[in-house]
């Protein structure tokens, strides 16, 4: 079975590494299909300065955020076309999103009480930083003990530094990624924390919108998750995706290439670039 990892992040979004540093450590761990999945953007693959290593194929991917039903929801594009005017304009797009939420949030956690120096947080994460990199400022700064608090706290769905208005609606992802020639995958579904009636209705408006795939591993999943996920890919007739979500080494619910492999009943999504 290949050995596949599609869902992965570098510093050039939430992650720690740099994109040669991960092209080379998903090498290490023997992935044979790879992609970098940073959010709202493609910078990592204008940033690599290395040949991708014997014996892996790297397919260009980007993760888009958008809302259904005032819920945020994270799309995969996968072997998306980076010079395509739909990228260009998604990537324009979300940053200006990632700006003005980011302002919001910073907003919102004033107003809470938190001290909030943007300039720092800009410094480490960019002109974008997302919430991971407010946790980890939280964290540093004291005013908090750890970043699974933060999200706990301030910055998890529902909380108060969860802006979701900036982001475009689920079809303009799915939209996007169809019209750079890619594969839109419905990212991490179990992270949504939705009971399965309403996880059937995200798939079923994820896929009259155009998508094409599934995400049935992402992570370190429960074999009944996964056949959970296998069973909702079949009945919508989706193709199925795997990736680690990897953001930094030391995580071991997301580590890097080692994903399982996905149901022999469901079609795999690089079944659409073979």
């Amino acid at each position: 079975m290949l050995s596949a990892d599609l869902h992965s992040h570098t510093n050039c979004s939430d992650g720690q590494l740099t994109p040669d540093e991960l092209i080379l450590e998903a090498s290490r761990a023997g992935v044979e299909l790879f992609s970098i999945t940073d959010h709202d953007t493609l910078a990592a693959y204008r940033n690599i300065s290395i040949a991708v290593p014997e014996g892996m194929e790297l397919l260009v991917g980007i993760e888009l955020s958008c809302t259904w039903r005032k819920m945020t929801i994270h799309l995969v594009g996968l072997n998306v076309d980076p010079d395509s005017a739909s990228m260009r304009e998604a990537e324009r797009t979300q940053g200006l999103a990632r700006g003005q939420r980011f302002q919001k949030i910073l907003e919102r956690l004033a107003k809470a009480g938190l001290e909030i120096d943007a300039e720092a947080l800009i410094q480490a994460g960019g002109d974008c930083p997302g919430r991971p990199h407010i946790a980890k400022y939280l964290v540093e700064t004291g005013q908090i003990k750890s970043e699974s608090k933060a999200f706990d706290r301030y910055l998890g769905q529902g909380k108060i530094g969860d802006v979701k208005e900036c982001w475009p609606d689920l079809g303009q992802a799915v939209a996007w990624i169809n019209d750079a020639g890619g594969a839109a995958v419905l990212a991490h579904p179990i992270k949504y924390g939705l009971t399965r009636t309403k996880l059937l209705e995200l798939t079923a408006d994820f896929k009259e919108a155009g998508g094409k795939a599934i995400e049935i591993v992402s992570g370190k999943q429960t074999r009944d998750q996964v056949i959970a996920l296998s069973n909702i890919a079949t009945k919508f007739d989706l193709l199925g995706s795997v990736g680690s979500d990897f953001h930094r080494p030391g995580q071991p619910w997301a580590c890097l290439g080692k994903v399982a492999s996905l149901p022999s009943d469901v079609t795999p999504v690089w079944s659409l670039f073979s």
